[in-house]
């Protein structure tokens, strides 16, 4: 099962008691300074989650799977996560 943005709402909802409008508020919150802080290029850490990284990928040859002619792909930044410490232990107990 994904954890969706739906499920996270209603289990801020059940676990704090908060009403439904609260519990989007606060998650569409929490969600939007993700997303800027992302966006300006900064790194996000969460003590004992993990840690959220802007990397910029540099222009590289690929290929195009529908034709198989050669290209080349543009620069861009992707967003990487490395899990904490704590985190791994917890998934491979």
């Amino acid at each position: 099962m994904a954890l969706t943005k739906n499920y996270i709402i209603d289990s801020v909802q059940n676990s704090i008691g908060y009403p439904r409008n609260k519990s989007v508020e606060l998650t569409e919150t929490l969600l939007e300074i993700l997303k800027k802080t992302l966006e300006g290029g900064e790194d996000i850490m969460i003590s004992g989650f993990g840690k959220f990284c802007v990397k910029e990928k540099k222009q590289r040859r690929g290929r195009n799977p529908a034709t198989g002619e050669d290209m080349m792909l543009e620069p861009r930044k992707v967003v990487t996560f490395t899990c904490s410490g704590k985190l791994r232990k917890k998934i491979n107990k």
